[in-house]
């Protein structure tokens, strides 16, 4: 279904290793988009769509970031090790290793733009031009829509969730159902739910060791250590071209992208209608011309 990769395998991140995957020639002349996939601690899987992209001469790299996936699991370290500061740094030897540090550009979804944001802050000298799709700019703004939003659910799917928090029952049944009704809503409205997406879905409920420590049980119940997370006073610091991409139902809500909006100063903003959470499957069409501009638009 997707784009054959000229290249998978692992490359050394001190005593770890990180799986990856190249689609295209790395030398073909566009610089190279980096996926940075979201979660924390999701997989690369449901972001396959855009080795379209390779064919128009943007090669595509794809990897599995620390802890799932393909790379090296370590389910039994805790909080501080699972940090922002480990995934820049495994970002930073991925570039190294694959000889493209001098001239890439990212693209990250949900939190995959969080730690796009986090490297383009610091001004690196290769970055060529960021997306940051479906992403928030502050995790207490995200946790405040995030309640705004589940109290748009039908009654009998708040009490759910309510009665079943209270006793910290999240694998209950009844709570994944309820849970799954928000998902529904706001995280993906494609219908059926692409296999791709249902592998990424596997993988992280099979080890949520980084999910859980630093998000916590669910999209809307936000615990973990990225609780109070926010880049909103540092996003000044952005030096390229930048696009947002969000969809109008999405768990990211305008509220959460428009400090992105306010702050970056080259940066344009694109809200896909039909779209929540995943508007590469929601409205896929769409979303590759957007990306196609955009892309083209760097030269």
């Amino acid at each position: 279904m997707f784009t054959t990769p000229n290249a998978t395998g692992t490359i050394p991140f001190g005593e770890y290793r990180t799986w990856y995957r190249v689609t295209g020639e790395l030398d073909a002349g566009h610089p190279p988009l980096i996926v940075l996939h979201g979660g924390p601690g999701s997989t690369h899987d449901y972001l396959l769509s855009l080795t379209e992209l390779a064919a128009q001469g943007w090669p595509v790299v794809h990897y599995d970031q620390l802890g799932n996936g393909a790379s090296t699991r370590l389910p039994d370290r805790g909080a501080d090790f699972w940090t922002v500061d480990l995934f820049l740094r495994e970002l930073d030897n991925l570039l190294d290793r694959l000889g493209v540090a001098d001239d890439y550009v990212l693209f990250g979804q949900s939190w995959g733009g969080m730690l796009a944001a986090e490297h383009a802050v610091r001004q690196p000298t290769g970055l060529r031009g960021m997306v940051i799709a479906n992403s928030p700019a502050s995790m207490p703004l995200w946790r405040a829509e995030a309640l705004r939003l589940r109290s748009g659910l039908p009654g009998e799917i708040r009490d759910a969730l309510s009665r079943h928090e209270a006793t910290g029952a999240f694998d209950h049944p009844a709570y994944q159902h309820a849970m799954y009704a928000y998902y529904q809503r706001h995280v993906c409205r494609a219908d059926p739910i692409p296999p791709e997406v249902m592998r990424t879905l596997a993988a992280l409920g099979s080890d949520p060791t980084v999910y859980g420590t630093m998000n916590g049980p669910n999209d809307f119940t936000v615990t973990g250590t990225l609780r109070d997370w926010s880049v909103i006073d540092r996003l000044r610091a952005i030096e390229v071209p930048t696009l947002l991409i969000s969809g109008r139902h999405d768990e990211a809500t305008p509220a959460t992208v428009q400090p992105f909006y306010d702050e970056i100063p080259d940066v344009s903003w694109e809200i896909l209608e039909e779209s929540s959470h995943m508007p590469h499957v929601e409205e896929p069409e769409r979303f590759l011309e957007v990306m196609t501009e955009y892309l083209d638009s760097l030269g």
